[in-house]
């Protein structure tokens, strides 16, 4: 039994500040609103938030003072609450995963935040347990316990010898990671998602007054260049982000868990148990395609709403497609990498394109009729949607390998999903008047991954590959015995 101990008085500082962010926006459309109506409104306005802030701050350190955690009986034993207590009293053995992080507070006071999943804690609003910060010492205690709770009193420095090393990520590989990463959408999307947040606050005509269209139209080549610009800036906002968050990235197994660590600013340590994998997903973008490359994940029955990491994981930032066979099968033997897919039929490439095509189609026709020569530049696009379309039946295909099921399919990327017959929770075939009329189908399948489900679906598969996954997949004998002829 150990004393009650509390997070590190920094904690009080983190959650006060994060939940003073959260009101920000309310605030400030409170006082705005105040403004308008008046000096004595705003004055009332500001009073509410001042006192609002002044209870949020009290409350932050009283959540503090308020949470403790001991280990007792085996067990980790939280206790928390302000107005009412709460306790919640976790056994070592049910502990599925530990996963570590330090952002930059953390790491200026020595400390580490535990993420805590048990077996029948995934998939909820957020983590079973979260230590926002405590002590490294305290964070290897835990590991420990729950090493030796696991491990049944095995010596946890034998099991530590183990260890082997599956992957880590050299430079060229994470420069290369950065170059080709799609993180430049995020960064834009951030961008919109910050200008739409305070588009109630930026006067925008009164900035540029009403002949902002006007002016744009008499300043394409301007416009365009700051477009540019703006795009190369967000692709080196992108790129450091991403050689920040994979740096030193590697991947461990020990007996029964797959360890990973990664990051430079801020430093994680996912564990992922090997009986909660799921399915193994492959990405391939179109550059990394061309390239030979792809990213491999883990879909895990664990993660939370607030960790999302924690069920989608990155196993293989950035590998040669040839060699995930040849790292990986060793320590994940009961999935085949040397699978062999099966095309949809030719018949079905005009069905991809059509179906790719007729939103776009209209669009193209109104704009050769309004906009005339200028019209022209939608064929532009029609063409890359049809280039798109041919990419995706090229990539749609299937595998049956044993009790292995694999699909291929492309939205953005290619993507290649590897499912075990036993963690399939469903398994959708469909097929709509026009495909019945073709003979062709759709399958889709789920396995568990956090929140919700992952999977993958390809569409337009011949009639007769659908029944023998279904055979496949069928409980029925001889169902089963039809498959593997």
């Amino acid at each position: 039994m150990s004393k009650p101990k509390r997070l590190h008085p920094i904690v009080s500082i983190l959650h006060t500040g994060k939940r003073i962010r959260n009101l920000l926006i309310p605030l400030l459309a409170l006082n705005f609103s105040g403004a308008k109506d008046g000096k004595e409104q705003l004055w009332i306005s500001l009073a509410g938030s001042f006192i609002a802030i002044i209870i949020t701050f009290f409350t932050g350190i009283l959540s503090w003072l308020r949470f403790t955690y001991r280990f007792e009986n085996d067990e980790l034993r939280i206790e928390y609450g302000v107005f009412v207590r709460k306790k919640r009293y976790i056994p070592f053995d049910r502990i599925q995963s530990i996963d570590l992080s330090e952002g930059v507070l953390q790491r200026l006071f020595g400390l580490v935040k535990v993420q805590i999943e048990t077996a029948g804690g995934g998939g909820g609003e957020e983590a079973e347990a979260v230590l926002s910060a405590i002590t490294k010492e305290d964070a290897r205690v835990i590991q420990e316990f729950v090493a030796a709770a696991k491990d049944h009193g095995i010596n946890t420095a034998e099991a530590a010898q183990e260890k082997e090393e599956i992957y880590k990520i050299t430079t060229n590989q994470l420069m290369l990671l950065s170059l080709t990463s799609g993180g430049v959408g995020v960064v834009i999307s951030a961008v919109f998602a910050l200008l739409s947040q305070l588009d109630d606050f930026i006067p925008y005509k009164r900035l540029f007054g009403s002949g902002i269209e006007k002016w744009a139209l008499h300043n394409l080549i301007l416009v365009s260049i700051l477009v540019f610009v703006g795009f190369f800036i967000a692709w080196i906002i992108a790129l450091v982000m991403t050689t920040m968050k994979y740096a030193n990235f590697s991947v461990v197994k020990s007996e029964k868990d797959i360890v990973i660590s990664r990051g430079l600013l801020e430093k994680r340590q996912i564990t992922v148990p090997l009986n909660r994998i799921q399915a193994i997903r492959i990405s391939e973008n179109n550059i990394r395609q061309i390239l030979g490359y792809g990213t491999v994940y883990v879909e895990s029955a664990g993660g939370s709403a607030a960790n999302q990491e924690g069920a989608n994981v990155t196993l293989l930032p950035i590998v040669k497609m040839q060699q995930i066979r040849s790292i990986l099968e060793p320590y994940l033997p009961e999935y085949h990498f040397g699978y062999s897919f099966t095309p949809v039929p030719k018949r079905a490439l005009l069905r991809y394109i059509v179906r790719s095509s007729f939103v776009v189609v209209p669009i193209v026709i109104v704009a050769l009729i309004f906009l005339k020569v200028w019209g022209l530049l939608s064929l532009l696009i029609l063409a890359v949607v049809m280039g798109n379309a041919v990419l995706k039946y090229k990539a749609a295909g299937w595998s049956l390998d044993q009790q292995q099921l694999s699909l291929r399919f492309r939205t953005m990327n290619r993507i290649t999903v590897l499912m075990k017959k036993n963690r399939i929770q469903s398994l959708e075939m469909r097929e709509s008047h026009f495909q019945r009329k073709r003979e062709l189908g759709t399958i889709e399948g789920s396995v568990k991954s956090g929140v919700g489900g992952a999977g993958g679906t390809v569409i337009d598969i011949e009639r007769s590959d659908l029944q023998k996954i279904y055979n496949w997949y069928s409980r029925k004998k001889k169902n089963r015995d039809t498959a593997d002829c």
